[in-house]
């Protein structure tokens, strides 16, 4: 089957040519190191296999917040030594990112090398997709490969303007991503769930209005499902609320039901008079029996149960969002054992599961599956878009 976008099969004889790669190497950062390399380690089959195949690899990405000035602490050359090590090869780094300095220093590299361009986002053109800029970066390759679908909800000179300059195909990260996106929400087996938590209803309206159109159960957990229950005049005491999108939460539950999508919210609770490891005050309750003086901090064992049995008849599941205060124990429980159950399913082959955001990331490396999710997305705004049915303009300009 053909796909909506060019890829690396189509990108013909790269011999000598100089390809310009987006990649995300925007990593975590301190004390002189990079902490934690998976943004490196998910660019390196693209690179990998341009280099191979006789390609000048040249590398753009942004690093921090520089806003458009230069900063010593926030250049490319201080995670060039790290990307070496991910790559096992050997890496040059360039200290520009367009015009003539980078055609100058990509002079050097040679069929099958690598270089790292300098922090796009020195450039005061590049947050603002100056056409300008987008030539000088154009002049310093002849083909461009996006791979980072992490940053391609933004439309940036070098996320979206070089896709229209120079002949465009995504990596190989991007187009896993994408292919597993179409699979969760494009055109997916079904019954389709969704779990969708969070601190906040208002961080997700969007998310939530696109999703009661397109599954068949949408799990709602987090401080979120208490504003949904606050909705239907559940007293939720001093828990996270937000009371004043009442309104707005009885009117997402009217659209589900005219969408025919069944909405999930807990029936029993985890609930404590304060917010703190193991507290001596912790209970398990009905919804309707939550006191004044106590917050709701998870998902109770029967709700908890009653998802899992709902996972058993869906063939597909997106999940973003953890179900509770998942950070301090015991408030991870009801992620733990859902993330688990969803998981075993996906290794029996009777779901498709793809997960996304950052906090989702953490609750399931914390519940130790996220290796047996279908696909676990490390973007954070960009999966949040697209579970909002947004066009991303880095992934829109790939298109055929």
């Amino acid at each position: 089957m053909t796909k909506a976008f060019k890829t690396l099969d189509d990108i013909g004889d790269v011999r000598g040519k100089r390809v310009l790669v987006r990649v995300d190497l925007n990593v975590p950062f301190a004390d002189g190191r990079v902490t934690d390399d998976t943004r490196m380690r998910a660019a390196v089959p693209t690179i990998t296999e341009l280099a191979d195949k006789g390609a000048i690899v040249l590398l753009l990405s942004h690093f921090g917040r520089p806003k458009g000035a230069k900063s010593s602490t926030e250049s490319l050359s201080m995670i060039t030594g790290t990307l070496e090590h991910v790559l096992g090869r050997e890496v040059m780094f360039i200290p520009y990112s367009s015009g003539q300095g980078a055609i100058d220093g990509a002079a050097v590299l040679e069929a099958g090398d690598i270089g790292v361009l300098e922090n796009t986002r020195f450039e005061p053109g590049e947050t603002s997709n100056d056409p300008a800029l987008v030539a000088e970066m154009a002049r310093v390759g002849d083909i461009y490969v996006n791979d980072a679908f992490s940053v391609s909800h933004r439309a940036h000179a070098s996320t979206e303007g070089l896709a229209h300059a120079l002949p465009a195909f995504a990596g190989r990260a991007m187009e896993s991503e994408l292919d597993a996106l179409e699979t969760a929400l494009g055109d997916p087996d079904r019954p389709v769930a969704a779990v969708v938590g969070g601190a906040k209803v208002s961080s997700k309206l969007d998310v939530l209005r696109h999703l009661v159109g397109k599954v068949d159960h949408l799990i709602i957990g987090g401080g979120m499902a208490n504003t949904f229950l606050a909705a239907r005049g559940v007293d939720v005491g001093k828990s996270l609320c937000e009371h004043e999108l009442t309104e707005t939460a009885i009117a997402i539950l009217d659209a589900a039901d005219t969408a025919n999508c069944t909405v999930h919210l807990p029936y029993d609770v985890v609930v404590a008079k304060e917010f703190a490891p193991n507290p001596p005050s912790l209970r398990i309750c009905n919804v309707h029996e939550v006191a004044a003086d106590e917050m709701i901090l998870d998902i109770g064992p029967a709700a908890t149960e009653a998802l899992a049995d709902v996972l058993k008849t869906c063939r597909t599941l997106v999940w973003n969002g953890p179900l509770g205060a998942f950070e301090i124990p015991p408030f991870d429980a009801a992620t733990v054992a859902l993330a688990r159950h969803a998981a075993a399913l996906t290794r029996e082959g009777s779901l498709v599961s793809v997960a996304g955001g950052g906090d989702t990331v953490s609750a399931l490396n914390h519940a130790g599956v996220a290796g047996d999710f279908t696909f676990v997305s490390t973007a954070g705004g960009a999966f949040l878009e697209w579970m909002e049915g947004r066009e991303l303009p880095g992934v829109t300009a790939l298109r055929r």
